[in-house]
Parts: structure tokens; C-alpha cells; sequence
């Protein structure tokens, strides 16, 4: 039995369609694993279809006619209710990258960023001047630099410290970090109109929630009136945190997933860091 041309390229054809099959399946999974809103909607989803199998294994008819009717116009009902959602989504996946700058760091280039920003944070907090520094991961936040204050300089704890001094113009909006360098000051955020935070929390805090919802970004705030630390990280907010606990967030957070464990005898990154510091 001979292998013809055809065969070959109908092989092809057939790899490639199964394999962008699965890449979108992936993008898919990863963007409801970092999106807070597009995760409770594919769980809401989820948990409608699965009563609707159990329905019909038990015999629920009431039930399994009402999900039936929910599960053929629900599709139409969640891009009408959800229609900024799914745009805030769309958006976002158009500005992924392949590959995030904070990628591309040495270990000895990540060990200066958390270096420098933790020496920035600490002197923020004991002198009560509030803070907001968002770091880019894996989805752009181009739109949110280009209506800022453009600054692309070199990372120091000097540089951040002088941006939010109270008599700096710029002090009142958020800092964002591409790589090891700063983007831009002044940058405006979404707040997030969730129920979970505390009340008593300002805009910082609320902001920095807001882009952690919106991408897979860092957000680091001192608070102005307490100089109390928070990261918000994956649409959570961790707040009233030490020094110890910013920086080991800051660590594991920006460490490339993909890293293998370290062999006996390497040098962990936090040991080198505490050796510097």
C-alpha cells in the first residue's frame, strides 16, 4: 500500500485543524482561569448544563423543560447582560502576549525588581505616602500607558519614592512596570465594584483590584493614611501585609511557572536575595 501526495497533505490538514482545535481550547481555559468575571460565567454555565443531566438521569421534567428553555436562550440573555464582560474579555485577549516581559528576566534581573520595589515600599510606609504599583505579566496594559505620563526609565527605589511624593503631580495615579523598567506614572485604573472589599478601603485599593480582575497584573499598595501593604494578585486582594510577605508574594509570582526545581547545592532566589539585602 502506497502513500500518495494527497494522503500526505490529508494527514497534514488533519494535525493542523486538531491542533488549532486545542490551541483555542487553551487560550480559553487560560483566560477563565485569570479573569474573575469570565470564570463565574463559565460556572454559571457549567452548573446549568450539569442540573440539566442530572434532570433528565432522575426524571426532574419540570426541571429539564425549564433548562431547556434557559439553555436555548440563555446564550442570547448573557450577551445582552454580560455585554461589557464579554467586550473587557474580547480586549483582552487581544492584548495577551506570547510572551510577558517579566518572562525574559535573569534571575539576578527579578532579584533587583523585587529589590528595589521593596525598598521603595518600606520607606512609603513609614512615611504614610500612598502608593500604587501595577507589574505586567502576560497581558499588555498598553492602553493604560499610553494615556499615562510615558517615562520608560530605569527601575530604583529612588525613582518610585520621588513619583509618589506628595508635591510630585503624578503622585495620585498608579505606576506600571514593564520588565525591570517603569513605563509610565499617572496611569488611571478600573475600580472594582466588588462587594468583598472592605468599605473602609480607598481608590487605590479599589484600582488595584480592578486591573487584577482585568489581567493577570501585579498590583502593590500602600495605604496613605495607615501605611498598611497590599498586593492584589488573580481578582484577590490581600491585605495588611508585612514587608516579608510583599516581597515572597513578589517572588513566586513573577518566578516563570516552567522553572524546574532548583538541585541540591543551587542557590534558591530568596536566599541570594536575602544575602544581598
Amino acid at each position: 500500500m502506497s502513500i500518495t501526495v494527497t494522503d500526505i497533505i490529508t494527514i497534514i490538514q488533519k494535525i493542523v485543524d486538531v491542533s488549532l482545535v486545542w490551541l483555542i481550547f487553551y487560550f480559553i481555559l487560560k483566560n477563565i482561569k485569570n479573569n474573575v468575571k469570565l470564570s463565574l460565567i463559565f460556572k454559571g454555565v457549567a452548573f446549568i448544563i450539569l442540573l440539566k443531566f442530572f434532570s433528565k438521569i432522575f426524571g426532574l421534567t419540570t426541571i429539564e423543560v425549564l433548562l431547556e428553555y434557559i439553555i436555548q436562550w440563555g446564550f442570547l440573555a448573557l450577551i445582552i447582560i454580560f455585554q461589557p464582560e464579554i467586550r473587557n474579555i474580547l480586549e483582552q485577549l487581544g492584548r495577551s502576549q506570547l510572551l510577558g516581559r517579566h518572562k525574559t528576566l535573569t534571575v539576578d534581573e527579578r532579584e533587583h525588581l523585587v529589590y528595589e520595589i521593596i525598598q521603595s515600599m518600606d520607606y512609603l510606609r513609614k512615611n504614610r505616602i500612598g502608593a500604587l504599583i501595577v507589574l505586567e505579566r502576560d497581558i499588555s496594559l498598553g492602553n493604560y500607558i499610553d494615556k499615562a505620563k510615558k517615562l520608560y526609565a530605569d527601575l530604583s527605589s529612588d525613582l518610585l519614592i520621588s513619583i509618589f511624593y506628595e508635591g510630585n503631580p503624578l503622585h495620585d495615579g498608579g505606576v506600571i512596570i514593564q520588565g525591570d523598567r517603569i513605563s509610565c506614572a499617572g496611569a488611571v485604573f478600573p475600580t472594582s465594584s466588588s462587594s468583598k472589599i472592605n468599605k473602609r478601603l480607598g481608590t487605590r485599593h479599589r484600582a488595584a483590584l480592578g486591573i487584577s480582575e482585568e489581567s493577570d497584573s501585579i498590583s502593590l499598595v500602600v495605604s496613605e493614611e495607615t501605611g498598611r501593604l497590599s498586593v492584589a494578585v488573580k481578582g484577590e486582594l490581600f491585605y495588611n501585609l508585612s514587608l516579608d510577605d510583599v516581597r515572597i508574594m513578589l517572588i513566586d509570582e513573577l518566578r516563570p511557572k516552567k522553572d524546574i526545581d532548583f538541585n541540591e547545592g543551587e542557590i534558591d532566589e530568596e536566599e541570594i536575595y536575602e544575602e544581598n539585602s
